[in-house]
C-alpha cells in the first residue's frame, strides 16, 4: 500500500484489510512517503498496533515506486495491491485469491464503487460508477465476470507480476493499466469479476478534481501516443467533443458561422446532463445539482488533458494525489 498525506483515510484502509478473516497468513506494507500532514504518525501507530504490517520508506514518493519498493519486500505468492484512497470488502482477499486458481489468471480485479460524504463528492462517486461519467469500463459501471482489458487494484500471481518488472516508474497515471498490457503480452490473462468491490473515496473540491482528471488525461493521451492501437474508443469522445466546441466558437468568432451555432451543442450538453442526474435515483436534490459541475469539471479537464498528453506526451505530470 502506497501512502502519502493519508492522514483522513489510512486507518479505515488498514482496518479493512485487517478484518478479511483471511484463513493464510497475511502481510502488510506501507511504503510510506514523505508527508505534510500526520500520515507517518499514524502508520507507525498502527504498526505498533498490528504486528504484521511492515512499514518502508517511499523517498520519491510516487504511487509507482511506492508499488515496486513493496513488492521487493513481498514473500507472498500474491499480492494484492490496496490504495490509501480504498476499503476493502469483506470477504476480498479469499475470492480474489481463489479466482486467480479457477480462471487461471496472473491478475484479478473488481469493481471501484466510489462514495461521498459532501455533494460535489456524491457527484464525483456517481461519475465514476456511470456511463455519463468515465465511459463505461467495467471496473467502474461493473458487468459479467470475464476477460479485461485492465484491472482496479488487482489482485496478483506474485511470479507473474515480478517476471514483468512490476510497475513501470516512468508512468504516473495508467500505470495499471499499462501493467495490465505487458502481463497479457506476457502469455498472462486479467480478468474481471463483479464479486470483488472495493469502496474509494474520490476527490472532493473542485481545484483537486479538476487536476486529477488533467493529469489523468494527459498520460492517457500520452500513452495513447505510445500505443495507438491499443486504446479504447471510449477515451476519444470527451476529446472530440471539446474538439468540435472549440472548432465552432473559432467559426463563430471569425463569423463563419451564426454565433446561434453555439448554443446547440451546449443545450445537448446540458440535456444529458439533466438526463445523467435524473438516474441518479440514489442521491438527493443538493447531490444531483452538484452533477452540474462534477461532470463538466471531468470531461472538460481529462479532454483537454488528453490532448495535450497525445501531442506533447506528459513529461512527468503529476497529480497531487499520485504522491500517496
Amino acid at each position: 500500500m502506497p501512502v502519502r498525506n493519508e492522514q483522513a483515510h489510512l486507518v479505515a484502509a488498514v482496518e479493512s484489510v485487517m478484518s478479511q478473516n483471511y484463513p493464510e497468513k497475511l502481510e502488510i506494507i506501507l511504503a510510506v512517503g514523505p508527508s505534510v500532514d500526520q500520515t507517518d504518525r499514524v502508520a507507525k501507530e498502527l504498526a505498533a498496533k498490528y504486528p504484521i504490517i511492515k512499514l518502508i520508506e517511499n523517498p520519491k514518493g510516487l504511487t509507482t515506486a511506492g508499488l515496486n519498493l513493496a513488492i521487493a519486500q513481498s514473500t507472498s505468492d500474491v499480492i494484492i495491491r490496496v490504495d490509501a484512497h480504498s476499503e476493502l470488502s469483506p470477504g476480498y482477499i479469499a475470492r480474489g485469491v481463489a479466482l486467480l486458481e479457477e480462471t487461471s489468471a496472473v491478475l484479478v480485479g473488481g469493481v471501484m464503487s466510489a462514495v461521498g460524504k459532501s455533494p460535489l463528492q456524491k457527484a464525483v462517486a456517481f461519475g465514476y460508477g456511470s456511463r455519463f461519467g468515465l465511459g463505461g469500463g467495467s471496473y467502474h459501471v461493473g458487468g459479467k465476470a470475464g476477460e479485461a482489458e485492465s484491472a482496479y487494484l488487482g489482485i496478483f500471481d506474485a511470479k507473474a507480476l515480478k517476471a514483468v518488472g512490476g510497475y513501470d516508474e516512468n508512468i504516473i497515471r495508467g500505470e495499471d493499466w499499462d501493467l495490465s498490457q505487458r502481463l497479457k503480452a506476457a502469455g498472462g490473462k486479467v480478468w474481471f469479476s463483479p464479486e470483488l468491490v472495493v469502496k474509494y473515496w474520490p476527490r472532493s473540491n473542485i481545484k483537486a478534481l479538476a487536476w486529477q482528471f488533467y493529469s489523468t488525461g494527459v498520460w492517457r493521451g500520452a500513452l495513447t501516443r505510445r500505443a495507438p492501437g491499443k486504446a479504447s474508443i471510449r477515451y476519444f469522445i470527451p476529446p472530440l467533443a471539446l474538439l468540435v466546441m472549440i472548432d465552432l466558437l473559432i467559426l463563430a468568432i471569425a463569423g463563419v458561422l451564426p454565433q446561434q451555432a453555439l448554443i446547440i451543442p451546449v443545450a445537448l450538453y446540458l440535456l444529458v446532463l439533466s438526463f445523467a442526474s435524473g438516474t441518479a435515483k440514489s442521491l438527493d436534490v443538493a447531490d444531483r445539482l452538484a452533477i452540474f459541475v462534477a461532470l463538466p469539471v471531468m470531461h472538460l479537464s481529462w479532454a483537454s488533458g488528453f490532448w495535450i498528453g497525445l501531442a506533447f506526451g506528459a513529461r512527468k505530470i503529476v497529480d497531487a494525489g499520485d504522491k500517496k
